[in-house]
């Protein structure tokens, strides 16, 4: 069985090559066309590729990350619902991130689904506290994309 998750592994490794040296151009890059192009820097790729992220994320009805202000906002709406929500930061962000994908995309038993996306570790949250925490997302307009 190893053999054969070996054999694919390689077969694929050398596809890839192939098909990377195949899509090179034919005049080696020498050509003036070649030459007259600007090369993209790193920067600029890693800007795209950030770009292109975030709007196949805001396709799929997930807000961007909140940042100072915004952040702030929504960690103190989520402590005045359970304090204990906001232990542990990050995993709240996210979960309020994923819950705009329900809410967006016109999900069935938000509220529920909030609950179960805000029950992480040793925090539990209510189906009563979803409903609150829904109600925090659309009320602070979180999950506009």
């Amino acid at each position: 069985m190893r053999i054969r998750h070996t054999a694919t592994a390689t077969a694929i490794a050398a596809l890839a090559c192939a098909l990377t040296a195949c899509s090179s151009s034919d005049s080696g890059g020498n050509s003036d066309q070649d030459k007259a192009k600007p090369k993209a820097s790193a920067s600029e790729q890693e800007q795209t590729q950030e770009k292109q992220k975030d709007d196949a994320l805001a396709a799929a009805g997930i807000p961007a990350e909140p940042t100072g202000a915004d952040r702030a906002r929504l960690l103190r709406a989520f402590t005045a619902i359970n304090p204990a929500l906001v232990m542990y930061e990050d995993k709240a962000i996210d979960a309020a991130r994923n819950q705009c994908t329900a809410i967006n995309g016109g999900g069935q038993r938000l509220d529920w689904a909030a609950s179960q996306r805000f029950t992480y570790k040793d925090v539990t949250t209510t189906e009563a506290q979803g409903k609150l925490i829904n109600e925090a997302l659309k009320g602070l307009e979180f999950c506009k994309v």
